[in-house]
């Protein structure tokens, strides 16, 4: 089933919520708009489309679809977690990040997240072990994770403060900030006084 969650009437979600067919279906999220990534993942649809739908990508899901077909049991606990994300969807969008590599989303959780950084109109998800892009700008970012581990530190740039190895002054009012896998972000005069409170400086 290809289903998007904005229709009028019923959201997709509440469309799964009331299946009662057997067997049901496996479920593909369709839809035009990034920040229901997490909500579709999470809630447990088998893959995200974004619209415009590229023939190449949508060949992708198809198959992943048809690999679930004659397993009915994995199929209902994907049906069953998108009808319970219904009963708390600001719990599912807090806890993960939906991050793209090509045709490929992958989710993770806010922990292994220690930078968003934005490159012109890139934005990029920076974990221990690779770069992806991120399916936000990085003003919708900060306003959605409202999160004390997650600091601006300046205006191309959002740290995880748990990830902060160590601070370098570069005067009185700038910092250098080394994170875990060594990556350095220089702190602008606007937000130091930020990131000193958060390490209790």
């Amino acid at each position: 089933m290809f289903l998007d969650l904005q229709m009028p009437v019923l959201s997709g979600l509440e469309v799964v919520r009331n299946l009662n067919t057997t067997p049901l279906p496996v479920i593909v999220i369709v839809t035009a708009f990034d920040e229901h990534a997490i909500q579709a993942f999470e809630a447990g649809a088998i893959d995200y489309l974004l619209k415009p739908v590229s023939e190449t990508r949508l060949r992708r899901s198809i198959e992943r679809a048809k690999a679930l077909m004659g397993r009915p049991d994995e199929i209902t606990a994907h049906a069953d977690r998108i009808a319970s994300a219904i009963q708390t969807p600001g719990a599912l969008r807090s806890r993960r990040i939906v991050g793209r590599n090509g045709d490929d989303y992958h989710i993770l959780d806010k922990d292994e997240v220690l930078a968003f950084q934005a490159e012109r109109e890139l934005v990029w998800i920076v974990t221990a072990k690779q770069r992806l892009l991120a399916t936000q700008s990085l003003r919708a970012i900060e306003e959605r994770m409202a999160d004390p581990e997650f600091q601006r530190v300046h205006r191309n740039a959002i740290v995880n403060v748990n990830h902060i190895r160590k601070m370098s002054a570069l005067s009185s009012q700038r910092w250098l900030i080394t994170l875990s896998n060594a990556l350095q972000i220089i702190v602008s005069k606007r937000q130091a006084h930020n990131i000193r409170e958060i390490l209790h400086w």
